[in-house]
């Protein structure tokens, strides 16, 4: 590993901790060092705040050494004004003369504008360090600003001889109301909570809603609730169902004229045909949503398989069989990763095409 190599994978570990509050924001990480020893570091952490380079900046405590030191970033140093000045800005007001870039910026009043300013100052720039890795980091960024559409996350949990429920919807009492039956541990269960705080959507189907009652929230993990992304053709979901009690930002998908948009609940028309799919996608980056979580059933889940619009899929696998039932969906991809929570083991697989 190379010594700006080293820096930049710092750069990245910092980013990771804005994952999830930055949005629409990239996340970005940045070290400022001096004589190899980092005399300041600093991550974006929300929108609207200051950009990983100005907190980095701001944690040296002796500005005298900026003229001599170098500045490391996992992303292309803005160059325009938005709800904070142009970090380029801040680089040359301090006089940094080195400055190590993971990768490009593709946002439009970016994409090199920011790399040709710090050039023309006189920076001495090096560009395209574990560039992979920074492009892996903004892979929502990236894929909004580049294919017009959120990163799409697909995620179920089926049983060890393939189903998602079992043949009737099989109930539990608890507390006096019913629950579904679970496929997978509490810890797994938390995990998916995790990752909704993660994704700046959350999406399921019609059925979904109708027969789990989901809240579509992240109340097991300290972190954001997602927009919730409800598909609702006909206007089946009433005013009884979680989705519909105006807590949290909800778009319902619809072929229905009937509705009336308020503060936290809008109504988005679409053709549920062929192309739905890709009909959904371009309301939800018409929205400026980056990512969605799809937790839908099989034939919400299928649909983005089929039209081949899904980026990553998240699949546990539980220990327990259910004989016959609604089967798991189909899917075809590169398993990326994986590991096992107890008994639950966990496939990550990722859509290169």
């Amino acid at each position: 590993m190379t010594k700006h190599e080293f820096y930049i994978k710092r750069c990245i570990e910092l980013a990771k901790n804005g994952l999830g509050t930055t949005y629409p924001n990239p996340l970005v990480g940045s070290v400022v060092v001096y004589k190899d020893q980092i005399i300041g570091e600093g991550w974006h952490r929300k929108a609207g705040e200051p950009h990983a380079e100005v907190n980095a900046v701001n944690a040296v405590k002796d500005k005298s050494l900026l003229k001599d030191a170098t500045i490391y970033v996992t992303l292309e140093p803005c160059s325009h004004f938005g709800k904070t000045p142009p970090c380029c800005d801040l680089i040359i007001a301090n006089k940094i003369p080195n400055v190590v870039i993971g990768t490009v910026d593709p946002f439009a009043k970016v994409a090199g504008n920011g790399i040709k300013r710090l050039v023309e100052s006189g920076k001495n720039v090096t560009i395209g360090v574990l560039e992979e890795e920074c492009n892996e980091l903004n892979k929502r960024f990236f894929t909004f600003h580049k294919k017009k559409r959120p990163y799409v996350v697909l995620k179920w949990a089926e049983t060890s001889d393939g189903f998602i429920a079992p043949k009737k919807i099989l109930k539990q009492v608890q507390h006096d109301k019913l629950a579904p039956v679970w496929i997978t541990n509490p810890y797994s269960r938390q995990l998916v909570h995790k990752w909704r705080t993660e994704e700046q959507a959350i999406l399921v189907g019609t059925n979904t809603v109708l027969e789990d009652n989901p809240k579509l929230d992240a109340r097991d993990f300290v972190g954001n609730n997602p927009i919730r992304i409800v598909l609702d053709k006909t206007g089946k979901i009433s005013e009884k169902f979680n989705v519909k009690d105006a807590s949290l930002k909800t778009i319902f998908i619809t072929e229905s004229k009937k509705f009336t948009s308020t503060e936290n609940c809008t109504y988005e028309n679409a053709i549920f045909g062929n192309s739905l799919a890709h009909s959904i996608l371009n309301i939800l980056y018409k929205n400026n949503i980056q990512s969605v979580l799809i937790e839908g059933g099989t034939t919400t889940l299928q649909t983005f398989i089929n039209e081949g619009l899904w980026d990553e899929a998240r699949i546990f696998n539980g220990s327990i069989k259910f004989q016959d039932g609604l089967e798991a969906p189909k899917i075809n991809g590169e398993i990326s990763s994986s590991f096992d929570i107890i008994k639950d083991h966990i496939n990550i697989i990722r859509n290169y095409d």
